[in-house]
């Protein structure tokens, strides 16, 4: 099932959820399951609150290929986060990316925007592109008990 140090169809979300060892920390990211949707915490809280929305269906590659069902479920979903992180965080805005450049799967990226800066657990949360096109810092690290406090807030909120 690996390849290029990848679980097939779970790219970039289990690529950068591997221990030293191998062994895969994806599972535990896990928020809610759907019908054909699952959303999993994304491992850079960068922007607090990110998520992933991923597409069950194995050969699911593009937004296009959504079925019907896919499709409403997405609305659905997305939803569901979007009322979920303003109770939990009061973003200003969200932002939706669907853009399948480094992992060739049908996902979505779920980011909240925030306006001004947001201390959460003594980390200092700054959008400093708010109004424009979010980009992943990729030197934030995300302590591992920060991220299991926001996933269980929004898995919290979800039920």
């Amino acid at each position: 099932m690996r390849k290029n140090n990848q679980i097939q169809n779970k790219g970039e979300i289990i690529m950068d959820n591997l221990t030293a060892s191998g062994e895969v920390k994806f599972l535990r990211n896990l928020i809610k399951e759907y019908k054909h949707w699952a959303i999993y915490i994304y491992h850079n809280q960068g922007y607090l609150g990110r998520c992933v929305v991923w597409c069950k269906r194995e050969d699911a590659l593009d937004l296009t290929d959504a079925t019907i069902e896919e499709q409403q479920e997405l609305f659905l979903v997305l939803h569901d986060l979007t009322k979920a992180m303003e109770k939990i965080f009061q973003p200003d805005w969200f932002n939706y990316s669907f853009l399948g450049n480094q992992t060739r799967h049908l996902h979505g990226h779920f980011i909240p925007r925030y306006k001004n800066q947001k201390m959460f657990m003594g980390v200092k949360f700054e959008d400093k592109l708010y109004g424009h096109n979010y980009k992943t810092d990729h030197s934030f690290v995300t302590p591992e008990s920060l991220l299991d406090v926001v996933k269980n807030k929004i898995i919290e909120m979800l039920k």
